[in-house]
């Protein structure tokens, strides 16, 4: 029918005792053996491995059960077979959650995510495509920008290729705009364009705040 990849999402929540090992542990089997399966069948998985953004944890808890998730995907990602230069990372990036008055800067999170990606995702996977996961869309261009800016590049240095695939950050604002109304249509597909234009800049560092003044 024409489809060329298929993805997999696993979503872990962070609170009390939460995430257990056994939930690590299912999710990242299940994880591992669609994108075995996908493979098989001659498309590109993408893996998704989620750490929720709801709730008041810091960045390090974040960061914490990021890893840890990691680890065990791409541990079951060797033991099912799959070839890691074939498949797509689609994670989290580092973050506090939405109730936590810890505000990071774009950079911090940059800092926090890929450090974190640079402890376990291999080399050989050719790209991560971040989730948006309830980011605004401002924040969502400005923090991919900060990983890929020329400037952080010192610090947050990656063997991959680092981009988007944000559904909310880019439809949402849209969507608000368009609200089922024929008449909101053409400011709602100008808004959708713009942050899609906003994304491509910050895929290559080149994002600017500047930029949000300029929707039309």
């Amino acid at each position: 029918m024409g489809a060329r990849f298929a993805k997999w999402r696993a979503v872990i929540g962070l609170g009390e005792r939460l995430p257990s090992l056994a939930c690590i542990d299912a999710n990242a089997h299940a994880l591992a053996r669609y994108a075995a399966l996908c493979q098989e069948a001659g498309l590109v998985p993408i893996v998704e491995p989620e750490v929720l953004m709801e709730g008041d944890h810091t960045m390090a808890q974040c960061a914490e059960a990021t890893e840890t998730m990691l680890r065990a995907v791409f541990a079951q990602l060797v033991v099912q077979g799959v070839a890691l230069e074939a498949m797509i990372l689609k994670p989290n990036m580092v973050l506090p959650g939405l109730a936590s008055p810890e505000q990071p800067t774009a950079a911090k999170v940059a800092e926090a995510t890929v450090r974190v990606l640079r402890r376990v995702v291999p080399a050989e996977v050719p790209g991560i495509a971040f989730l948006s996961g309830g980011q605004s869309g401002q924040l969502a261009s400005a923090r991919l920008n900060a990983m890929n800016s020329p400037v952080a590049s010192a610090s947050v240095t990656a063997p991959w290729t680092l981009t988007f695939s944000y559904a909310r950050a880019i439809q949402q604002p849209a969507l608000q705009i368009w609200a089922g109304k024929d008449a909101n249509r053409p400011e709602a597909q100008r808004a959708l364009l713009h942050r899609a234009i906003c994304n491509r800049a910050a895929r290559r560092g080149q994002y600017s705040p500047d930029m949000e003044a300029n929707v039309r």
